[in-house]
């Protein structure tokens, strides 16, 4: 005979649970319904819908308007200064690039190959300048390979020419910027120039009907092209004059080197024969 069980009470509670999740079900079903009607929002984060990108589209056109409102207002003239800016903004990275490829904050290597030389360690003098490639250590290389090799009359003048081609291609560059920094101010001012003659042309037309608010305007928008163009030339009257300040400086650490090696003992003539071969 087979014993009926009796139900327990985990049984009731599954159906409870079985019975709850039906009903979820259902009302996950229905929404979409009520949402089409309007009884609930359609962006309920039950459905995983995406956000509405309407807003970040109109953050975005509310920081470019001010942008774009000035480079009109601002007619031709601004435009070529916001193509300076551009140039001023590029030829400051690639310069100050090529000054740290060039090694001109490095000093440490040419100054021990001048302290080895003035010891007399010609040997560990050649070794620190191996490979060294900085318009210090080139410089310096050249200065004791030619008082090797050469008188020193003639050691000076080659030396004197290789320290000049390396300060020459340390400040490419610099004449550019100078150039900005000069004619940046002149475009901002003729554009304010033109727009105050366009102004006073309309408010002539006007006659006697003149709007002083429309004047007031068009004067503040002729004094754009000048508030820019000083915006662009002291950034780039600011890195030449850091640029030049550089190259001084490394000016000053090659007349300084050139000057001790050729004030020191002469190399032996070991070291003269060495340095021929």
């Amino acid at each position: 005979m087979t014993a009926i069980r009796r139900p327990t009470r985990r049984s009731g509670t599954a159906r409870s649970c079985r019975f709850a999740l039906g009903a979820m079900s259902a009302a996950m079903l229905a929404r979409p319904a009520m949402a089409q009607q309007g009884a609930i929002p359609a962006r309920d984060p039950l459905f995983g819908a995406q956000p509405d990108p309407a807003p970040a589209a109109e953050q975005a056109d509310a920081m470019t308007e001010p942008l774009v409102r000035f480079l009109a207002d601002g007619g031709p003239v601004i435009w070529a200064i916001a193509a300076l800016s551009v140039a001023t903004l590029t030829i400051i990275l690639w310069k100050t690039w090529r000054l740290a490829g060039a090694g001109a904050w490095r000093r440490g290597h040419a100054r021990d190959a001048v302290a080895a030389y003035e010891r007399g360690d010609h040997a560990a003098t050649r070794a620190i300048l191996t490979h060294r490639g900085g318009p210090r250590s080139i410089v310096v290389r050249a200065a004791v390979a030619g008082r090797a090799e050469k008188p020193d009359a003639l050691a000076r003048e080659d030396t004197l020419r290789v320290a000049r081609n390396e300060l020459a291609e340390a400040a490419t560059g610099l004449r550019a910027l100078e150039l900005i920094a000069t004619i940046a101010p002149l475009l901002g001012l003729l554009g304010t120039v033109l727009g105050m003659i366009a102004a006073f042309q309309a408010l002539q037309e006007s006659g006697t009907r003149a709007d002083p608010g429309r004047l007031a305007g068009g004067i503040w928008e002729a004094l754009l092209t000048t508030a820019a163009g000083m915006a662009v030339a002291i950034p780039a009257s600011a890195a030449l004059t850091w640029f030049e300040a550089v190259i001084d400086r490394m000016r000053r650490d090659i007349e300084d080197a050139v000057t001790r090696i050729f004030v020191a003992p002469a190399p032996p003539p070991e070291d003269r024969a060495r340095a021929a071969e």
